[in-house]
């Protein structure tokens, strides 16, 4: 990894004068985590692209520690082993500074005792069900309660629902958001009765059955709306199948945890319009920042390429980052984390990231609705709101706090004033 850049290796004249030089004789190597192929790449060949896009604008500015960055990508595949295994490749066989990768919570997980026992750097930029605090991962995407308990709340108060259905793909992801969301639901008086939970495979594609059940939740009169955690191209057929038995947004809403511009650009949105999602950012956003973010990618990768929520995570998260290493003077893992505490960057929606010594960014909750084109019209949004570690909602995670600043901590017990030891496992 680069260290701490001696004297000698600064800035020369004959590199001021030829803007492609740098200062130093090796690249500070970015892995790149994200599945190229399998039933993810429709999510996550996006996120490639965009860190590709983000290292040439920051080469192009002059690199960083006055080194070039150069980006090694990996294709996990969709294919949970294979992520620890990419990531221990990019650690120890291409000795990367950091990482930037994964989608799903699965994969995640699977790369964690990885990044931990080597000590690597991990940005993780979707949103995820918290429970989990590592040392040496930052989660750029929202918490629950970023996300989910926001939705869930537009559903109560907005629109009304009395009956949910909680519809997810079969992975620690949509099975601990949902756990708590059912919590957080009865204790807003909806009754258990009054709740379906229903998990289906990666890559599920027959969904005339769960439709139907979720149709005949409605059946007494009361409201019905459906929480999607489903993920991946599985969100194709649900959604045909809804259209094809003639529900729209009236009927049944849909907010999708997992379906941004990407998703809706390979879909007929005609029979969409109306749904809903809940992130941190769409494409419609209106600021500055996003007026040119969005004009640079698209003048890289096509008129027709989409902005997510995801990519906005990447993009806080790489130049927190960049400014983080500026700021140490060296790639370090343990001195880049310490910079890491307090780093502030203006996010795409008019506001300002922060990174907290949870390692989760404060974050402004914003509820989309479908248009015709596959945009959002933004019906919602908030202030930043503070990313928790550990959910209120749960009896056993309602007493834990994560500090790594201060308490060194990501699993402190408030009541007994002790530090819980993480394993990878948790």
């Amino acid at each position: 990894m680069v260290k701490s850049l001696p004297l000698s290796s600064l800035v020369t004249a004959g590199v001021l004068a030829a803007a492609s030089a740098y200062a130093c004789d090796a690249p500070i190597k970015v892995g790149v985590l994200h599945s190229l192929s399998g039933t993810m790449a429709i999510s996550e060949t996006t996120l490639k692209d965009t860190m590709l896009l983000l290292i040439d604008e920051q080469n192009a500015a002059g690199g960083v520690l006055d080194c070039e960055i150069e980006a090694v990508v990996v294709d996990p595949a969709s294919d949970w082993p294979l992520f620890a295994e990419k990531a221990r490749e990019l650690l120890t066989v291409h000795d990367v500074d950091v990482i930037f990768g994964n989608w799903t919570s699965v994969s995640r997980k699977s790369v964690l005792p990885v990044i931990e026992e080597l000590n690597g750097l991990l940005f993780y930029p979707v949103q995820y069900e918290g429970e989990e605090s590592s040392k040496n991962v930052f989660y750029t995407g929202a918490a629950p309660n970023q996300q989910a308990i926001p939705a869930t709340d537009y559903f109560l108060e907005e629109l009304g629902v009395e009956k949910f259905a909680l519809l997810g793909t079969d992975y620690v992801y949509p099975r601990t958001t949902n756990n708590i969301l059912e919590s957080y639901l009865k204790s807003n008086g909806i009754a258990e009765e009054d709740i379906f939970v229903n998990y289906t495979p990666f890559g599920h594609s027959d969904w005339a059955t769960i439709v139907a059940d979720v149709v005949a939740l409605g059946a007494d009169g009361k409201q019905v709306g459906v929480i999607s955690t489903i993920n991946g191209d599985a969100n194709i057929g649900f959604y045909k199948e809804l259209a094809a038995a003639g529900i729209s947004a009236d009927d049944i809403p849909v907010v999708a945890f997992s379906v941004g511009e990407e998703e809706l650009s390979g879909l007929d949105t005609s029979n969409l319009v109306g749904h809903l999602a809940a992130w941190n950012y769409f494409q419609s956003a209106e600021s500055e920042a996003n007026d040119a973010w969005v004009a640079a990618w698209k003048a890289k990768m096509g008129e027709d390429r989409v902005t997510n929520d995801p990519m906005e995570a990447h993009y806080i998260g790489f130049n927190m980052w960049v400014n983080a290493v500026t700021e140490a003077g060296t790639t370090d893992v343990d001195a880049v984390r310490t910079a890491m505490y307090g780093q502030e960057f203006p996010n795409l929606t008019g506001g300002t990231a922060v990174m907290l010594p949870n390692h989760h960014l404060a974050k402004p909750v914003l509820i989309g609705e479908i248009t015709a084109d596959g945009q959002f019209d933004i019906i919602s949004q908030t202030e930043e709101v503070p990313g928790d570690a550990w959910t209120d909602f749960l009896p056993e995670s309602a007493v834990l706090k994560s500090d790594w600043q201060t308490l060194g901590c990501g699993m402190y017990n408030t009541e007994t004033e002790t530090c819980i030891q993480l394993t990878s496992n948790y």
